[in-house]
């Protein structure tokens, strides 16, 4: 990437970050949507190993897509790229990882039939401490926007800035519980059996340890939203 092409994005990211710094009033301040796409910006879903034993027991395989990977040296752990923030007021009341996905696949063996349920396109909604996704089933029903987990501010968000343009952010989000909307979507997608169903309900299935930095990445990651 060549620097004139580079600065455009550096401008817009500019103006949302020193507001970010500046002492002005909760009043005075408007709701700022960041694109963090060119930075180093990932939040790295960890999944428990409660949680990893209860899918693994009814054959459930999980692996990333679109601009999702696998974490390096950790199991059942993926990399979501931030792609956004939004400010509102002094608070971050949200972020998106626009593009990234991860499938859930498992073989019924009551209709002998390959199953997948995906969830893309990942939004947290710090004000209601939920994480939402586009939901798809492999009969080709979308839930755009599905609240997906409930989830628990382990640590506060914890901001730096230093003058003219640094600022990194880092939290720990944990205690990650299963929506009654997204439980109704892995038993019917998944056609999970019901001794699964009452598990999956109660189980703490993880963490997610939000990173943002203003360290270029290499290639800024795509915001298309994806669509299996």
């Amino acid at each position: 990437m060549t620097n004139s092409r580079l600065l455009p994005s550096l401008r817009s990211a500019i103006m949302p970050l020193a507001l970010v710094a500046s002492p002005l009033s909760a009043w005075a301040w408007p709701t700022l949507t960041i694109p963090t796409n060119f930075l180093e910006a990932d939040a790295n879903l960890v999944f428990s190993q409660e949680a990893l034993d209860a899918l693994a027991l009814v054959e459930i395989q999980m692996s990333p897509a679109g601009t999702a990977t696998a974490s390096a040296g950790q199991v059942g752990a993926y990399m979501l790229p931030v792609t956004s923030v939004t400010i509102d007021g002094l608070k971050v009341a949200a972020g998106k990882s626009t593009g990234a996905a991860l499938k859930f696949d498992r073989f019924d063996y009551d209709t002998g039939a390959d199953r997948r349920v995906t969830l893309g396109n990942f939004r947290l909604d710090f004000i209601k401490r939920v994480i939402h996704a586009d939901a798809f089933s492999d009969n080709g029903q979308r839930t755009p926007d599905m609240p997906v987990f409930t989830f628990n501010e382990q640590t506060p968000l914890a901001i730096k800035y230093r003058f003219p343009l640094s600022i990194t952010a880092h939290q720990v989000l944990d205690k990650l519980f299963l929506t009654p909307e997204a439980q109704g979507v892995f038993n019917n997608g998944l056609g999970l059996p019901e001794v699964v169903q009452d598990v999956l309900r109660i189980i703490n299935f993880g963490e997610i340890r939000v990173n943002v930095g203003v360290k270029l990445r290499a290639k800024p990651v795509s915001t298309t939203p994806y669509k299996p």
